[in-house]
């Protein structure tokens, strides 16, 4: 089956080249495509540096609008989707969330954060679906019309297609791994503003999502 992986990426230079230089190592996958949404610093030239596809989208369109462009421009078996600013990524992560796709033991996975930082392990004890680390069947993701509309909310709109769609779903433990927090990124006061933005948008989704039903 062939695998790639996608890694949507915000101004995200200073992580991104550690998480590249991992699945480069990972040989299960055959591409790494890197959406750059909207970045207006060195996010580009770091990924150029790696054996990967750039796709540099000149606007933000966040997270779901930037997965979406990297779904346009390439096929695949299995989607590995991860985040640019991990923290202690490794090959064996990268495995763990495949091989219950690969073996058909289930249609997705969603990587959970334990043993990282306490403040990211509690994050995804207290919301697992909100994790961006996940593998995912190309053949249903082909099926979710509205990704893109869903931007930060992109996760939601997963869970909700796989929830409506019956298919099968696993929840895979990343140990010793965790992200750099949006306060950590832009200071607590920006941080804290994006991380609202972020819940505004999920909470837009949901609240578009119900109204079509």
């Amino acid at each position: 089956m062939e695998i790639i992986a996608i890694i949507p990426a915000f101004n995200e230079e200073k992580t991104i080249g550690d998480v590249l230089q991992v699945l480069e190592k990972a040989t299960l996958i055959k591409q790494i495509i890197v959406v750059s949404d909207g970045s207006t610093d060195n996010t580009v030239e770091v990924a150029r540096n790696f054996n990967v596809e750039v796709v540099d989208l000149e606007e933000n369109r966040g997270k779901g609008g930037a997965l979406k462009a990297g779904l346009e421009n390439f096929k695949a078996d299995v989607v590995l989707f991860l985040d640019a600013d991990l923290i202690g990524l490794t090959v064996e992560h990268v495995n763990s969330l495949l091989k219950p796709v690969l073996e058909d033991g289930a249609d997705m996975t969603i990587g959970i954060f334990e043993k990282g930082r306490i403040a990211t392990d509690l994050a995804q004890k207290m919301a697992p679906q909100l994790s961006g680390q996940r593998a995912v069947k190309f053949s249903l993701l082909e099926q979710i019309s509205d990704i893109d509309v869903a931007r930060f909310g992109v996760e939601v709109a997963l869970n909700r297609f796989m929830e409506s769609s019956g298919t099968i779903v696993q929840e895979v433990v990343l140990s010793d791994m965790s992200h750099v927090m949006k306060e950590e990124k832009l200071g607590v006061w920006k941080g804290m503003a994006a991380r609202m933005k972020m819940y505004w948008e999920i909470v837009k989704y949901l609240t578009r999502a119900s109204s079509l039903k």
